[in-house]
């Protein structure tokens, strides 16, 4: 029976994506006391493979722990802090440090936890459900339709859902933004890193503690970072200009340089492959010019992930919005101050993070010979000048500061 056309609403708020932002987006603004109807493409069912972003900051789990009490307690116990920070130049170690661990039961936020994605939204769509939140899977979103009355929002099926704003969670290929016209700015990498996610020998367990090797000797003078999660550890190695993603992306090859860095124990013990280029592209506006649509998260903004920024810039994306949108319902006549506002602290701060991801790539990938002889100097002298391999330590991340934090800042 071919299928009826139908029409949903009046809504106040539609979320179109159910990825970790898009349900902040909806926590956000249950906080708030407004009824959220969630629409995503995916089905319910939908496997998202991979650990994607497995970082979650401390400013992100003061967020959360705000627009949803508990969820904060609850990330840091299914995550892991690891404890050991260390760099090595080839094979020189030039930084370690390891901080104190205390009890996770005092209430204190740790700096961050580490959990694969997948976990992460587990517990962010059980925290929806409880605040009630709405959810219509199987429904991808085909046109946005704005004006100074509200959105229309159309899915594949034919219905068309009425509400007064929309924010767009909807990932790097938005069609919430493509259907405003909304162009993004920047630019992307020719050469990729190759992502691989493993599981941990519980027999026999690596140290927790993240390791940045630059230059790796078995790889070639390729970098290469180790990163904990709960269950496992991720490795990102750094492909050099003109590298083939056949000798170095598929599982094959990925076994064979990931034997080289952590032992053949582990070669078997991959969970997921991937590879990917650095973008660094913002979007023009984060609104439309009818002030309904709020844009967030992939949706208009994407940056290399050094520092941790997307999925932890989302999140404050997502925060602010809600707050946009409660303010703008309470106080219609001021709405396009409230959501302008909005659109304006949230693109600065992805403009601080993209130049920040960018000043690390620089650092990753010196273009310059000078560059590599400052690194090289300072592995040489980080045993008598501790600073030089803190230096060498903290530039892969590029800049912490410079903008104003937490809704409004660098995350």
């Amino acid at each position: 029976m071919p299928h009826t056309p139908s029409e949903r609403g009046p809504h106040p708020v539609l979320v179109i994506g159910a990825g970790p932002v898009g349900l902040t987006a909806a926590l956000a603004l249950r906080s708030h006391g407004l009824p959220v109807t969630v629409v995503e493409a995916d089905p319910e069912d939908r496997i998202r493979p991979g650990s994607r972003a497995l970082f979650v900051h401390r400013e992100s789990l003061e967020l959360l722990g705000r627009i949803s009490p508990g969820l904060d307690r609850t990330l840091i116990r299914n995550g892991v802090t690891w404890p050991t920070r260390r760099t090595v130049y080839r094979t020189r170690e030039v930084f370690a440090r390891t901080y104190p661990q205390g009890p996770q039961d005092e209430g204190r936020t740790p700096p961050f936890t580490s959990l694969r994605q997948v976990e992460t939204e587990r517990h962010l769509m059980a925290a929806c459900r409880e605040a009630g939140v709405v959810f219509r899977w199987d429904a991808p979103v085909t046109a946005v339709e704005t004006d100074r009355d509200g959105a229309r929002v159309v899915t594949a099926d034919g219905t068309t859902w009425h509400a007064q704003y929309v924010i767009g969670a909807d990932g790097a290929r938005s069609e919430v933004r493509r259907s405003q016209g909304i162009t993004m700015s920047g630019d992307r990498s020719e050469a990729f890193h190759v992502v691989v996610d493993i599981e941990e020998d519980p027999d026999d367990p690596l140290p927790l503690e993240r390791v940045f090797t630059y230059e790796h000797p078995a790889l070639g003078g390729r970098s290469v970072m180790r990163v904990p999660f709960a269950g496992g550890f991720q490795m990102d190695l750094q492909c050099k200009d003109g590298d083939r993603p056949e000798d170095w992306a598929d599982d094959a090859a990925a076994r064979s340089w990931v034997a080289k860095v952590v032992g053949e124990r582990y070669a078997d013990r991959l969970l997921w492959v991937s590879r990917y280029h650095f973008l660094h592209v913002v979007a023009d506006t984060f609104t439309d010019s009818e002030h309904r649509v709020l844009l967030v998260g992939e949706a208009c903004h994407l940056f290399p992930p050094f520092g941790a920024r997307g999925m932890n810039s989302g999140i404050a994306d997502s925060v602010a919005a809600a707050e946009a949108v409660a303010r703008s319902l309470a106080e219609p006549a001021e709405r396009a101050q409230f959501v302008e506002a909005f659109a304006h602290s949230r693109r600065e701060a992805a403009r601080f993070n993209s130049e920040a991801a960018r000043t690390a790539l620089a650092h990753l990938r010196p273009r310059h010979r000078v560059t590599r002889l400052r690194q090289a100097a300072g592995a040489a002298l980080s045993t008598v000048v501790p600073s030089c391999g803190e230096w060498l330590e903290r530039a892969p991340y590029g800049p912490r500061t410079g903008a104003p934090t937490n809704t409004r800042g660098r995350y």
